[in-house]
C-alpha cells in the first residue's frame, strides 16, 4: 500500500486527504500549527491519522510521495530531508489531477488572478458542469471526490506550480508578471517567472495559453523559450489576430480560428483598465469553450466582482470606503490608485516584501490627501512618502486607522484600504484584514 504524507492540515490538505484516502493510499496528515476543529473533525469522522503542533520524522520519511502545502518554503530543514530521502513532493493539484478527465483551465499570474478565476467561472457555470478550486473555494481534491466535474477553473499560485510534474491543463492563463512573494524566490525575480510559467510546461500544440501581449516580462520570456500550446495573447493597446484586443469604439474583439466575436465594454461590471484585461482573458476561455456569444455578454454585465478587490463598501457623509485588502502588492495597489477618481485617504502598509514604491508615487502626487500607515514598521513608507502629503499617521488598530480616515476624509472624497503589503503583523491573512476594515466602517 502506498504511504501519502500531506503536510499542513488546511483545505488543500485536508482535502488531498479524503481523495488519497478513497483512492487506497495510507494517509498521514502532519502540520506544525495548529489545525483547525473544523477540519480535525472530518479527519477524525474519515479514520485519518494525523498529528498537529509537531512534525514525527519517523512518519514522515517513510512517505512514498509527499503532499505539501504551497505556505511551506523549499528552505524549511524537513523538506530538504525529504528531497533527500528521494521522497517525490507534489502540490495538490498535481496529486488531484490525476483522479480526474476533466477539462482544466489554469489560471495565475501576479495580480487578477482570482478576479479572472472568478469571472470565468461565472461565464462558463451558466452552460457547463464547472467547478472553481485551487486557492481558492472548496478543495480541488475534494471536489473530484464529492463532485466529480466535467470542467474545473484552477486558480494557482507560483508555490504550487513549484511542485507540479505533469499537471496540464488544457487551457492556461497568464494574467501577468511583477515582482512577488521574491523572499521564496532568493530575490531572484528570473526565478519567480520561470515558476510562474510553468503552467505551460507540459502543454502540447492541442492546448492553449491565454497570456496578456502588453506584459514586457511575458514577451521577454518568450522570445527564449519555447511554448508549445496555441498562443492567444490578449491586448490594450495593439491588435490581435488570433486572441483577443480592444478596438477604438471600447469594444473586445475576440478572433480565434476565424471565428470573431465582439463584446461592447460600456456595461462591463468591473471598472478600471486592468479588470478589461481580465474580462478579454475570461471571455477567451469562454469562446474556446464554446459558451454562447450572448451568455457571455450577459455575465461580464452581472458579475459582482470579488470581496476585499477594490470593494465598495459604505458612502458615509458623501465619503466613499473602498476594501482592497486582496492588494497585498505594489502593483495591485497601482491599479487601486489608477482606478481612484477623487481625492483619496490611503491606508497602506503591513509585512513589506521586498516593495519598490516608485511607481505609485504620481497617483500619490496627483490623487492621495493623507496616509494612514498600519504597520508594525512603517520606516519605509514613511520615508518613501513623507514629502508628497500634508499628513501621514502611524497606527496599528485597524479601528483606529478608520477613525482617523473617517477625521481626514471630505464630501466627495475616497477611503481607500490598498496596504501594498502582507497581512501576517497585525492580522490573520487579507481576508480578517478586510473584514476588520468592513466592521470599523460600519461602526463608524
Amino acid at each position: 500500500m502506498k504511504r501519502l504524507v500531506i503536510l499542513g492540515g488546511g483545505e488543500s490538505g485536508v482535502g488531498t486527504a479524503l481523495l488519497g484516502k478513497a483512492k487506497g493510499y495510507e494517509v498521514f496528515v502532519s502540520d506544525k500549527g495548529k489545525i483547525k476543529e473544523k477540519y480535525k473533525d472530518v479527519l477524525l469522522n474519515n479514520e485519518i491519522e494525523f498529528e498537529d503542533e509537531q512534525h514525527t520524522e519517523s512518519k514522515i520519511l517513510n512517505a512514498n510521495i509527499v503532499m505539501k502545502s504551497p505556505g511551506i518554503p523549499d528552505k524549511v530543514a524537513l523538506v530538504k530531508q525529504i528531497r533527500e530521502a528521494g521522497i517525490t513532493v507534489v502540490s495538490e493539484i498535481e496529486f488531484a489531477s490525476k483522479f480526474t478527465e476533466a477539462t482544466l483551465v489554469a489560471i495565475t499570474g501576479s495580480n487578477g488572478k482570482t478576479t479572472t478565476a472568478t469571472l470565468t467561472h461565472h461565464l462558463l457555470k451558466q452552460e457547463l458542469d464547472v467547478g472553481l478550486a485551487g486557492n481558492i473555494g472548496d478543495s480541488f481534491a475534494k471536489q473530484i471526490l464529492d463532485k466529480n466535474h466535467d470542467n474545473y477553473v484552477l486558480e494557482i499560485s507560483s508555490f504550487q506550480l513549484d511542485d507540479i510534474i505533469d499537471f496540464k491543463p488544457k487551457i492556461a492563463v497568464l494574467t501577468n508578471i511583477t515582482p512577488d512573494h521574491l523572499d521564496r524566490y532568493d530575490y531572484k525575480f528570473e526565478n519567480y517567472v520561470a515558476s510562474k510559467f510553468r503552467v505551460v510546461e507540459n502543454q502540447t500544440e492541442d492546448d492553449y495559453f491565454i497570456y496578456d501581449g502588453d506584459d514586457e516580462v511575458i514577451l521577454e520570456y518568450m522570445k527564449s523559450h519555447q511554448i508549445k500550446s496555441k498562443k492567444l495573447p490578449f491586448s490594450l493597446t495593439k491588435v490581435i489576430e488570433q486572441g483577443a484586443y480592444l478596438d477604438n469604439n471600447n469594444n473586445i474583439i475576440i478572433t480565434i480560428d476565424n471565428n470573431k466575436i465582439i463584446m461592447p465594454t460600456n456595461n462591463l461590471a468591473l471598472e478600471g483598465k486592468h479588470n478589461v484585461k481580465n474580462a478579454m482573458a475570461a471571455s477567451t476561455v469562454a469562446h474556446l469553450l464554446k459558451i454562447r456569444k450572448q451568455t457571455i455578454r450577459e455575465s461580464l454585465e452581472n458579475f459582482q466582482g470579488v470581496e476585499h478587490r477594490l470593494e465598495h463598501v459604505l458612502k458615509i457623509n458623501k465619503v466613499q470606503y473602498i476594501n482592497d485588502s486582496k492588494a497585498t502588492n505594489v502593483n495591485a495597489t497601482y491599479f487601486a490608485l489608477e482606478s481612484m477618481d477623487a481625492p483619496t485617504v490611503w491606508i497602506v502598509g503591513g509585512v513589506d516584501k521586498g516593495n519598490e514604491y516608485r511607481e505609485l508615487f504620481p497617483f500619490v502626487n496627483e490623487k492621495v490627501k493623507a496616509i494612514i500607515c498600519l504597520g508594525v514598521d512603517n520606516a519605509k513608507l514613511m520615508e518613501s512618502f513623507g514629502n508628497m502629503v500634508d499628513v501621514i499617521i502611524e497606527t496599528q488598530y485597524m479601528s483606529e486607522a478608520v477613525k482617523i480616515a473617517y477625521k481626514l476624509a471630505s464630501a466627495g472624497d475616497n477611503v481607500l484600504l490598498s496596504p501594498a503589503c502582507a497581512s501576517f503583523d497585525l492580522f490573520e491573512n487579507y481576508e480578517d484584514r478586510g473584514r476588520q476594515f468592513k466592521n470599523a466602517v460600519r461602526n463608524l
